[in-house]
């Protein structure tokens, strides 16, 4: 009786074959999507009456998920997922309630907020920008800048 435990399996039969999934691509298209912050959840400022305003930090996170490449792919309820964020992003903002940044951070993540989570979700941004551009060609009428050189310098 030779070694312990089962026999090996045949390694054939044991080779993983799992396929990898394959990327969503998003072209990023600057558009404005989504609802713009609500106004009257922050409360009411008492002397004036008026709806107290986002932290200006909030709108500018806001917008930036609004242009976002990711936004195409949002639906109603991931926008209200957001919002909810939104708040806590404001709250660690105008009050210094650094213990959201967290949690902020963990929910940004679902909607790929940095390179590695896009990652993770196996979601490529394409940039535009990036595409590979052909040479720009020189007119024939135009010589290089050492002969005009020399024509000046005599």
């Amino acid at each position: 009786m030779a070694g312990r435990g089962p026999a090996p399996k045949d390694p054939a039969k044991r080779r993983r074959r799992n396929a990898t999934e394959p990327e969503t691509v998003i072209v990023p298209d600057d558009e404005m999507r989504g609802p713009e912050l609500p106004e009257g959840v922050l409360g009411v400022d008492e002397e004036t009456g008026e709806f107290l305003p986002w932290h200006p930090m909030t709108q500018l996170w806001w917008d930036s998920w609004r242009t976002s490449a990711q936004a195409q792919t949002f639906v109603m309820t991931d926008w209200l997922f957001l919002i909810d964020t939104a708040l806590m992003h404001h709250t660690m903002w105008a009050k210094g309630r650094w213990e959201f940044a967290s949690e902020v951070r963990l929910r940004a993540a679902k909607f790929g907020a940095t390179p590695e989570d896009r990652a993770r979700l196996k979601l490529k941004v394409d940039d535009p920008a990036n595409a590979r551009q052909a040479p720009v060609q020189r007119p024939d009428n135009v010589s290089d800048i050492s002969s005009r050189r020399a024509r000046l310098t005599g």
